[in-house]
């Protein structure tokens, strides 16, 4: 996941002389010197690099220069206090940082962190850091043994368990995951932690997924400090492809990309010969799907859209108003015959206006029939005459 996001950093199109829009931040500064360049690289949070931009070239890869100068005007520029508070520079120990450069001195316990994250964390993470609530789960059991997960293939073998991605099955660097909890967690109360209580946090979760610090298992009694923290090796850190760590990061990833076979390219000579038809490796099954099996439908099938002809019913009456108007309107009550005379000077199309939409005397819109416009009027006329017509 971290690495990846360097790896978009780094790996710029192998074509020569390809144009592509490459942001690097912060490239100025650092010490490490990659193979082969004059140019200083800085070390990145999960142990990666990035590299300066120079003649509009990184390494031997071009990058748009309108994208790498571009010059953002929303908002303003943050001030001093703004910048020291939120620059977090975190560096894992690697051969570029072997001291783990900006990780904070403090110490936190596992029994401590248990009880942060069951005040804290369970609500989305789930007990045991098993994930629910659409939060990802923490853990899903022994990190050790969920990394060899890592590389099942369920083409090969049907019956074989997915990959289980989690925190320690899968992260190559614990300093991210200190450094999220620190300054993201929780989500409505981010950056309120202390760096004990991150401590205390990461030590639970190294708990849950049954981990070790140096040969010692973090067990319900471990308390974790800096000094324990950078002996951390996670079960993942090497399981990632191509390696981007390092000062001869860049110049790895172009080798690694010029070998076809490195990412599923087997039988193309090693990209020396195209393939454009029946490029499929031979020994893999082909089973393809055959039309039939299933013959009669019910009912047939139709590509007709047309609606079914709706049944058109002659209005009877008489039958209409014995079920639907005379509980209310029998010998013309409510409103009676001589009655009408109060209504039928305002118009008949305002007696049918009243009776289609209802009133507010106790009259359900249509007298609560189905009745169309047309056979409700017809109803009406029968109120008022008494005859059909």
């Amino acid at each position: 996941m971290f690495k990846l996001e360097v790896y978009n950093k780094l790996l710029v199109s192998a074509s020569v002389a390809a144009v592509v829009a490459f942001s690097v931040v912060g490239c100025m500064e650092g010490t490490a010197t990659p193979s082969g360049a004059a140019t200083s690289v800085t070390l990145d949070i999960d142990g990666g690099v990035s590299y300066p931009v120079v003649n509009n070239k990184t390494s031997d890869y071009y990058v748009n220069p309108q994208a790498t100068g571009a010059k953002i005007n929303n908002g303003r520029v943050p001030n001093a206090a703004e910048l020291a508070r939120w620059d977090t520079d975190l560096q894992p120990v690697t051969a570029l940082s072997p001291e783990g450069h900006g990780i904070p001195e403090g110490s936190g316990s596992v029994e401590d962190g248990e009880t942060i994250y069951e005040a804290q964390c369970v609500m989305c993470h789930g007990d045991f850091g098993s994930g629910g609530g659409g939060y990802p789960a923490l853990s899903k059991g022994n990190a050790y043994d969920l990394q060899k997960t890592l590389t099942n293939n369920r083409w090969k073998d049907p019956e074989a368990d997915g990959p289980t991605r989690v925190f320690g099955s899968y992260w190559p660097q614990v300093t991210t995951m200190w450094w999220y909890i620190r300054d993201g967690m929780p989500h409505p109360f981010s950056d309120s932690l202390s760096v004990d209580e991150t401590y205390a946090l990461t030590a639970y979760i190294l708990n849950i997924n049954e981990m070790e610090i140096d040969g010692v298992e973090v067990d319900d009694e471990y308390v974790l400090d800096r000094a324990k923290f950078l002996k951390i090796k996670m079960p993942n850190v090497d399981g990632f492809e191509p390696n981007i760590a390092g000062a001869d990061a860049l110049p790895g990833v172009k080798a690694y990309f010029g070998k076809a076979q490195n990412f599923g390219g087997l039988n193309l000579n090693q990209g020396a010969v195209r393939c454009m038809t029946d490029c499929q490796e031979t020994s893999v099954k082909i089973k393809r799907i055959q039309n039939g099996g299933i013959k009669d439908f019910l009912p047939p099938m139709n590509v007709t859209r047309d609606l079914p002809a709706k049944e058109v019913v002659a209005l009877d009456v008489k039958k209409t108003y014995t079920e639907s108007c005379a509980m209310c309107h029998s010998a013309f009550l409510s409103p009676g015959s001589a009655d009408w005379a109060g209504y039928t000077p305002k118009g008949i199309d305002k007696v049918y206006a009243n009776g289609i939409n209802g009133t507010e005397g106790g009259m359900p819109a249509k007298g609560g029939t189905d009745l169309s416009d047309a056979d409700f009027k017809t109803m009406v006329d029968y109120l008022i005459s008494g005859k059909v017509k």
